[in-house]
């Protein structure tokens, strides 16, 4: 049996002050876009749209190229309560002004003549964002997400109900695709929230990760007076579960309790958590955890195993072990371990 240690870490941030308690959910899962199957029949082939797909020549300093080679990218969707009223010119501006390591950053844009987007969802408009390593598309569109999609991941999240309903209402929509060049899925995260927060400036409201079945009010992903001029750094250090991956709470019919999980993770190479918790005040005490337990995860490059057991703070253990069939509602395309709390003297 291992044992790991955990110092636990308490985040107190005001660009998390405006997200609240969660909400409980039941369990659907949400479908992406194919971007390629719904778009590319449709599009004049241009120098972008070339691109766009991944059919023009990666340079170094040169013009951005989609990266053909990746088989499912990351994505995030922004709501926007107006029609959009996107600008390249604006939107590369506020990418450069986010920080230092995007001085070089550029966003190009394609409005598609109406006669290539006629049908509702169909996008208006398209094109690609980048800096270094980084390539990401942009599709928008005049109409709203599904209702079903928008509801599964707004309904859980942690901010408050009158920003959730100006959500339900939204009129426009972008989704960002990763494209780029970068290995680490984090990064690859990462750079999805800077582009979201460069929307902002163009009245975006939500951003979901539709993966994770979360949201989070874009202006959290903005600069804070708090990052001391290193926003990339605080975005980097955000919980895991709050945009990069989900943390939902789920009331299951003839279950004492309320489960906690996570979602998302294996898409960052990482292990869902679950727990089953007294009640929903036990909900940030548990974010928390799995955030510092993900973290620890990531910083250390180690994994968990059945078995294994972990100390947080003093006199606190838990243990680590896999789902049962019956638990059904903890299901996850990579691993899942279930978190039980333990009595010291179990530990071996």
């Amino acid at each position: 049996m291992v044992f790991l240690a955990l110092s636990f870490e308490k985040r107190k941030s005001n660009r998390l002050s405006c997200l609240s308690v969660m909400m409980s959910i039941k369990l659907e899962r949400s479908k992406q876009l194919d971007v390629h199957r719904l778009y590319e029949g449709r599009m004049t082939n241009d120098e972008i749209m070339d691109r766009f797909f991944g059919k023009g020549t990666l340079q170094l300093g040169g013009a951005v190229v989609a990266n053909p080679r990746l088989t499912d990218p990351p994505s995030f969707q922004l709501l926007f309560a107006n029609p959009l009223n996107l600008d390249a010119d604006a939107l590369t501006l506020a990418l450069r002004e986010y920080h230092p390591e995007l001085a070089n950053a550029t966003a190009e844009l394609r409005t598609l003549p109406a006669s290539q987007s006629t049908t509702h969802g169909s996008p208006t408009i398209v094109g690609l964002i980048g800096w270094g390593r980084h390539a990401i598309k942009l599709v928008g569109s005049n109409s709203s997400l599904e209702a079903r999609r928008v509801r599964a991941c707004v309904q859980p999240a942690h901010y408050h109900s009158e920003l959730k309903e100006e959500a339900y209402r939204h009129v426009a929509h972008v989704i960002l695709h990763y494209a780029g060049y970068e290995l680490d899925p984090l990064e690859q995260h990462v750079a999805l929230a800077v582009a979201s927060a460069a929307l902002a400036r163009f009245a975006a409201i939500v951003v979901i990760n539709e993966t994770a079945r979360s949201s989070i009010p874009v202006m959290v992903l903005e600069p804070h007076e708090e990052d001391e001029g290193d926003t990339l750094r605080a975005i980097r250090s955000l919980p895991i579960p709050l945009i990069y991956a989900g943390f939902v709470l789920l009331e299951i019919e003839g279950e004492t309790g309320v489960w906690m999980r996570t979602y998302g993770c294996p898409a960052l190479r990482l292990p869902d958590l679950a727990i089953l918790a007294e009640g929903h005040h036990q909900a940030p005490v548990m974010l928390d955890l799995f955030s510092n337990m993900l973290g620890y995860l990531r910083a250390t490059a180690k994994s968990f195993a059945p078995g294994d057991t972990m100390g947080v703070g003093e006199g606190q253990f838990y243990r680590f072990r896999s789902r049962t069939t019956d638990e059904w509602f903890l299901d996850s395309p990579g691993d899942l371990f279930v978190v039980e709390e333990i009595d010291p003297s179990d530990v071996q």
